[in-house]
């Protein structure tokens, strides 16, 4: 039996490559026999350009950049020289994963730390960023990458504002561009369709998780209303709100007033990248995965997607995670990890170990079938 081990990232807890070895090491002890292909998968979601790095066997080059309030970290992209490309996640620096839980502050935080890593793609020959946005910890509007590019930001009486400064956004009152234009496109991976605007936009939407009060919605919002204003003076570009631009606090819906820029569903483009579909086509059985298996994992994210494709060539498909409603999407069998306890210390070691023990039950039920 051929089986194609395709797991998502089990969010908080071990990422996608972690869990593809443990289910296929634990599926290859349990029979040997098995034909087993491993294959994790992402959406656009923290960790999507580290997979796909990995799988098109791309140059990995290490730099230390700053976090998303500034301190030192070792980061890395990935450089594709044949096709003058980049591959990156705003997760690897500017992630909120590095943050304490009193440390979150978008009054802070911003995305400069990313955007010293694509300056030195740039040094390297990259003309195309391919940049995932899953997992960021601040809503700048791709402020902090401008200013890494070369953009500065000025106060009311021209001086420039620096970096990680307390309410930077609401200081901003003009922009300067860099005297010499960079010839430089990004291609942007999204595993939400949020715009960044309105009901369902980035601020109501995903602020709490970046740290924004209730009672802060309004202000905030009312300086990133001003700050798209001056990215459209400046840029003499009036760019609609398109689905994509609520991620990662408005990251792209900024970058797009100064360079060319295009949109991409994460999981759809992760699969045509790795050729996902002729994976499925010659496999007996498609394993997937994630941490939290719920209503909105039909919005594009990866196991959901993958799941079309299996139906599609009618290969039964089995998702183990820790929400329950997978079966109504139509997988055959859905594996219920236990809940995790994060309060302990040791609580990933405790879910790596639920991994392998749900498939070894796992196993068992694929030889009694």
């Amino acid at each position: 039996m051929k089986i194609l081990i395709s797991p998502n990232a089990f969010k908080g807890t071990m990422e996608a490559d972690i869990a593809a070895a443990i289910i296929g090491e634990t599926l290859k002890d349990c029979d040997k026999d098995f034909n087993i292909e491993l294959c994790p998968i992402a959406d656009g979601g923290d960790g999507t350009c580290f997979l796909l790095g990995n799988a098109l066997k791309l140059e990995q080059k290490e730099l230390f950049a700053l976090d998303a309030i500034g301190r030192p970290r070792l980061g890395y992209y990935f450089l594709d020289t044949v096709h003058a490309k980049a591959y990156l996640d705003i997760s690897t620096v500017s992630g909120i994963k590095f943050l304490k839980s009193e440390e979150i502050n978008p009054w802070i935080a911003n995305s400069y730390g990313t955007g010293e890593l694509i300056k030195d793609a740039v040094s390297n020959g990259a003309r195309n960023i391919i940049l995932g946005l899953g997992g960021s910890a601040s809503i700048d509007l791709g402020i902090g990458i401008l200013r890494a590019l070369g953009f500065l930001f000025l106060d009311e009486k021209g001086r420039e504002l620096s970096m990680f400064s307390d309410n930077l956004l609401s200081k901003i009152k003009y922009i300067q561009a860099p005297i010499i234009k960079r010839d430089l496109k990004f291609t942007i991976l999204c595993d939400v369709d949020n715009k960044f605007f309105g009901e369902f936009g980035a601020i109501p939407v995903f602020g709490l998780q970046k740290g924004l009060k209730s009672d802060q919605h309004a202000a905030y919002l009312t300086y990133c209303e001003n700050l798209i204003r001056i990215f459209g003076e400046k840029s003499s570009k009036k760019i609609n709100d398109l689905h994509g631009f609520g991620a990662a606090g408005g990251v792209a819906l900024g970058l797009a007033h100064f360079f060319d820029l295009t949109i991409e569903m994460g999981s759809k483009w992760f699969f045509e990248k790795v050729e996902i579909e002729k994976k499925v086509a010659t496999a007996d059985l498609v394993i997937t995965g994630e941490g939290r298996y719920d209503s909105q994992s039909a919005g594009g994210k990866g196991s959901y997607e993958l799941l079309q494709i299996a139906k599609k060539h009618q290969k039964k498909t089995i998702l183990i995670t820790s929400g329950e409603e997978g079966g109504k999407d139509g997988f055959d069998l859905v594996m219920s990890l236990p809940d995790l306890d994060f309060s302990k210390p040791d609580f990933r070691n405790t879910a790596e170990l639920n991994l392998k023990q749900i498939t070894i039950d796992l196993c068992k039920s694929i030889k009694a079938s």
